[in-house]
């Protein structure tokens, strides 16, 4: 079946999402960087959706998120499996070389693949698994050259966010956004589609978004722009060091903003994005002390229940991170 012809086969979650009612959910970890660093599989712009039509690529992909099922499984959590379409969107076509036509065909075959990975997993585990697909923002998440308005956003989105719409994908997560008013475009192009979409934001090393906005400002904005349409809010990409000021209010269960958010998915470096969009080598930093870091916010957050990992992490991280929130048998 085509990108053209493919219709909506029911999404299971779309319109009842199982993280929404609380339980533990994990996510995967830095797919990127461990697949390049740790597992010498090029990535061509840094676009996982080019692994799929190739055959090695595609089983370092399946070998990848095997092990977070696995360790989902063990720890009795659910999880939250990723489309490869953070970069499948028009922004990116003339660097990967390839049509829009290309571009909406990647987005359901990426959707089709992790689909097709669940399936695998039925009997294995008790818990569900909920298919995302990840909106990166329109430029460079490590160093956003421009402005874009909220409308600009929502007009330039919608475009990928239809494609995923006639998809079996369960939800949509803006990821790594760096920017408030794409935030608004993207959860109001989602919210036209009957989408639910969740908000990852990224911060730098001050704890503010590359605009200077705070991440409580820029959480209210969204809300207050959309009628609190986002279904949750997410930190990702950032350290666990370099968010601390944004959180550090003795009263977070008393701020409206903090209670939105619920998940992290944390670099296990901390070098700020300059830093590490210039580094050739992996800096991992240490998982059992990335585990402790987890469970120290969590120990303030306590609402949190989504619980992953973004670059330099990979399968050590996120073991460290689920014993640190839910002890096990097998730790």
């Amino acid at each position: 079946m085509s990108a053209r012809t493919q219709t909506n086969t029911n999404p299971r979650y779309r319109h009842a999402l199982p993280q929404l009612q609380g339980a533990t959910y994990l996510t995967d970890g830095g797919q990127e960087t461990d697949l390049i660093f740790n597992q010498g599989i090029p990535i061509k712009a840094f676009a996982a959706h080019t692994l799929l039509p190739d055959k090695k690529g595609r089983a370092a992909l399946t070998n990848y998120y095997r092990g977070f099922l696995s360790l989902a499984q063990r720890m009795n959590t659910g999880f939250i499996l990723d489309a490869q379409t953070w970069k499948a969107h028009a922004h990116w076509a003339d660097d990967l070389g390839e049509s829009l036509e290309d571009i909406e065909a990647a987005n359901h075959t990426s959707v089709a693949y992790i689909a097709a990975l669940r399936e695998s997993c039925v009997g294995a585990t008790q818990q569900p698994i909920v298919l995302n697909a990840s909106l990166g923002p329109r430029g460079d998440a490590y160093a956003p050259d421009y402005h874009i308005s909220a409308k600009e956003a929502e007009d330039y989105h919608a475009q990928q966010v239809n494609w995923l719409a006639a998809s079996t994908v369960d939800m949509l997560t803006a990821m790594t956004f760096t920017q408030s008013e794409e935030a608004i475009g993207a959860v109001r192009a989602a919210h036209k589609a009957k989408m639910p979409i969740a908000v990852s934001f990224t911060v730098e090393t001050n704890g503010l978004l590359p605009t200077g906005q705070s991440l409580a400002d820029a959480i209210d904005q969204v809300d207050r722009e959309t009628n609190s349409q986002a279904i949750y809010f997410m930190i990702n990409c950032a350290h666990p060091d370099h968010f601390p000021g944004a959180l550090s209010d003795t009263n977070l269960n008393e701020k409206n903003w903090a209670k939105r958010i619920k998940g992290i998915r944390c670099n296990a470096s901390r070098m700020s994005h300059a830093e590490l969009d210039n580094c050739e080598t992996l800096d991992a930093g240490t998982p059992s002390e990335l585990g402790q870091q987890y469970q120290e916010i969590y120990s303030r957050m306590p609402w949190l229940n989504i619980f992953g990992g973004c670059c330099g992490s990979d399968l050590r991280h996120l073991t460290e991170i689920a014993h640190s929130i839910l002890p096990g048998p097998d730790k």
